[in-house]
């Protein structure tokens, strides 16, 4: 698996600097894989690991289709760097107190920024795969409900800890989280902040397969592999739909598919 900078509309962003902030971003043909790799934080999150994700999503090379993102040691990710809470913060980042000072506008202006990190793991082009180890709390149960697919070591541990820290799941998180597991499952996940284990994960629909820790990467390429196997233009427009079909009507949704598929059989039986 080649290692590289990833360049483009938002400008090179190198191996070293990526270093710097704790992950790693690897691509190998059609497959992408991002690794938090803090191991000594339990990958906990900042800012910079927030910006990263989105300029990386921002400038993805354009054959990728699988993305994978794993976390390096016993933890997917503990969540946010808790120094976030200090005056003192994580160094060169700014901590919470100094946002908070800020006027509504622009500290919902920052929040948007770091949501764009989540954002993209859904474009219909590509799937995104979490593979989950140890603890994903908080930020990194976040970063899991943005992907498409999770696959779920024995050990992984889920929690919503926002709540408990007197913030609420501001990364894109909460409309997953209902959609998976329905509103009161996630008003109670959410204001308790206890911690899901894996089985029970799995069986509240938040995993699609939980494994041993130690088989975890290869059910994460077995999965990848069985994805490229299907034609990417299939994939794409039917992800699309897929995505759709809970805000519309069972009559707006055959209209989509009689879009989707003219555009497909087009595509397939086109004269040269």
């Amino acid at each position: 698996m080649a290692e590289v900078a990833v360049g483009g509309r938002a400008g090179a962003i190198e191996a070293s600097e990526l270093a710097e902030i704790g992950l790693r971003f690897e691509v190998d043909g059609e497959i992408a894989t991002i690794t938090l790799d803090r191991p000594d934080k339990r990958n906990a999150q900042t800012f910079a690991t927030w910006s990263a994700l989105a300029r990386i999503g921002e400038s993805l090379p354009e054959q990728v289709r699988v993305v994978v993102v794993e976390g390096e040691g016993p933890s997917f990710s503990a969540g946010i760097d808790l120094r976030i809470f200090t005056p003192e913060g994580v160094p060169g980042q700014t901590f919470f107190a100094a946002n908070a000072a800020r006027d509504d506008e622009t500290l919902e202006r920052g929040i948007a920024e770091a949501q764009q990190g989540f954002l993209w793991l859904r474009r219909p082009e590509i799937v995104s795969i979490a593979a989950v180890q140890g603890h994903a709390i908080g930020a990194g149960f976040q970063l899991a409900l943005a992907c498409d697919l999770r696959i779920l070591a024995e050990d992984a541990k889920l929690c919503m800890k926002e709540p408990a820290l007197g913030l609420v799941p501001d990364l894109t998180g909460t409309k997953p989280l209902v959609d998976i597991v329905g509103l009161p499952r996630a008003i109670e996940m959410c204001l308790t902040a206890r911690t899901v284990d894996a089985r029970e994960a799995l069986a509240l629909g938040l995993g699609e397969l939980m494994v041993p820790g130690e088989e975890l990467k290869q059910a994460v390429r077995d999965l990848a592999a069985a994805v490229l196997a299907t034609d990417r233009g299939a994939a794409t427009a039917t992800k699309r739909l897929l995505q759709g079909a809970r805000g519309r009507s069972l009559e707006e949704q055959c209209a989509a598919e009689r879009r989707e598929q003219a555009v497909r059989l087009k595509t397939m039986f086109a004269r040269s």
